[in-house]
């Protein structure tokens, strides 16, 4: 500290304190660390993805033709649609590649995203290879709620190696 009397008037503040240095300050908070938003959709996915998609369900899948299938309150002329091509898909999930497990996370996901940005349509390219995903696939989403109806997609979208997918994203009329 400063020898000099501090009853001078003549030393300022400044002067007197002029040797005096900081104290370091420790920042650190003790709440509970706030859990990442990535983090947390990835965990929704996979609960979604548990919960709607059973390997062992069988649903009433057409054996001839093209794949395709209808929720029961959904109007035939939306499949219609589908098979036409009057629908333009907004995403494309690829599954080239993927493990099951993987591909159902993915399905989960594109669903998911459909929703919430309001994307009535949707493509899933699941290819031909050893015929898993494009077996399991259509089967995976007849047991989503949120989807009203598939068909296999025209040949400028995969052809029988992809299926077209409508999906309900409610019935206000802003989210059409």
């Amino acid at each position: 500290m400063n020898t000099k009397n501090p009853h001078q008037t003549n030393d300022s503040f400044a002067d007197i304190f002029a040797d005096v240095k900081p104290l370091a300050q420790d920042r650190q908070h003790f709440g509970t660390p706030l859990k990442d938003k990535v983090k947390l959709v990835e965990k929704l996915v996979t609960i979604e993805a548990d919960s709607y998609f059973s390997d062992t369900y069988q649903p009433l899948l057409p054996v001839e033709g093209p794949m395709r299938w209808m929720r029961p309150d959904c109007d035939s002329f939306e499949l219609k649609r589908l098979r036409r091509g009057d629908y333009v898909p907004d995403l494309l999930l690829d599954l080239h590649g993927y493990r099951q497990s993987e591909a159902k996370l993915e399905l989960a996901a594109l669903i998911h995203a459909c929703v919430k940005e309001n994307i009535q349509c949707c493509c899933v390219m699941h290819g031909y290879g050893s015929g898993i995903l494009k077996q399991q696939t259509p089967m995976w989403l007849a047991q989503h709620p949120k989807v009203k109806a598939f068909h296999q997609a025209p040949k400028e979208w995969g052809g029988d190696a992809a299926v077209l997918v409508l999906v309900d994203i409610g019935d206000e009329p802003h989210r059409r």
